[in-house]
């Protein structure tokens, strides 16, 4: 159940500044477009800059720069983002699952679950699998052997973390499994998405960092290292022994190549390719973005003649 707060408390709680009644009290969030006076609401995207005129919400967090175009009671924020995180999880607090496990999931008997777990109808643990406390684990997710979880981690539903790495060897007609032998560990403060999979190691863990961040349908292979604060968005690939450094950003169905380094603070565009070890902190990207169809074919003509046309060039700079 949600809890009702004044302005007045939602500064303090954020530590930030207000303008507009001390008094006035919300009990719940939504968008500037759908928002009523009961609600808060929060500007960050500039798209989103035209709602803010006509918006009904009783408290809207924005930036200083944008007070001048909002009359009603705001808080002041360097991040609105941020902040509306931060508030909603002080509103919703009460809605949070209480500790559970529900009768129609598979645990194994060999498994050690800490205080405050909430688990799922369907999820399946199996043998030697540790849960840390206050974990939640969603429906129909699977634990494989051995893997460990930390302190507040979610495993939304579906996720599959464990399953045996894509190893084989090859013998002059047929394909050798090699057998992965080791394991999957999860800090403290991570969350998995929605059908992600984290394959277990080959000899070594694969392993997350603390506060590590994946959207769903990312594929982690076998014996990847993840710093801690790393985040991916949705359809995100990366391939078997490849470690990737703190407080990266890693952008939605980008691919990451096997056996290569990414250093810390690197943010990788969407739909990028990374084949080769990135080792110093940046923004790295090779995606190409939707044009119309008639100009990409003029593009891609004139990229077919490309080497056509430096051997031209070249042999005109040899003979002046």
């Amino acid at each position: 159940m949600a809890a009702s707060f004044t302005l007045a408390q939602l500064a303090k709680h954020c530590s930030i500044e207000y303008t507009g009644a001390a008094d006035t009290c919300i009990d719940k969030v939504a968008t500037l477009i759908s928002a009523d006076a009961d609600a808060l609401s929060f500007l960050a995207n500039p798209i989103y800059h035209k709602d803010l005129a006509n918006t009904r919400a009783g408290i809207v967090i924005l930036s200083a720069d944008k007070l001048g175009d909002y009359r009603g009671a705001a808080l002041i924020s360097d991040n609105p983002q941020l902040d509306y995180a931060r508030i909603a999880n002080l509103i919703y607090q009460g809605s949070r699952p209480q500790a559970f496990i529900h009768p129609q999931a598979s645990i194994d008997p060999d498994t050690t679950i800490g205080n405050g777990v909430c688990i799922a109808a369907g999820v399946v643990v199996e043998a030697g699998v540790s849960i840390g406390n206050d974990c939640r684990i969603d429906a129909n997710a699977t634990l494989c052997h051995g893997v460990n979880l930390g302190e507040r981690v979610i495993i939304h539903s579906g996720a599959v973390i464990g399953a045996d790495g894509f190893g084989l060897a090859f013998d002059q007609d047929h394909w050798v499994k090699i057998p992965q032998l080791g394991s999957v560990i999860i800090g403290d403060d991570c969350e998995i998405g929605a059908n992600t999979t984290i394959d277990r190691g080959a000899i070594e863990d694969t392993v997350l960092e603390n506060d590590v961040r994946l959207d769903n349908l990312v594929q982690i292979a076998h014996n990847v290292k993840i710093g801690a604060h790393t985040a991916m968005a949705g359809c995100v690939g990366v391939a078997g022994s490849t470690t990737i450094g703190k407080y990266c950003m890693i952008a939605g169905a980008s691919g990451i190549g096997g056996h290569i380094e990414i250093a810390d603070h690197v943010t990788i565009t969407a739909m990028s390719m990374v084949t080769q070890s990135i080792l110093e902190p940046g923004h790295y990207g090779s995606g190409v973005e939707a044009q119309p169809h008639a100009d990409w074919r003029k593009n891609l003509a004139r990229l077919r003649r490309l080497d056509k046309t430096i051997k031209k060039l070249l042999l005109r700079k040899r003979d002046k």
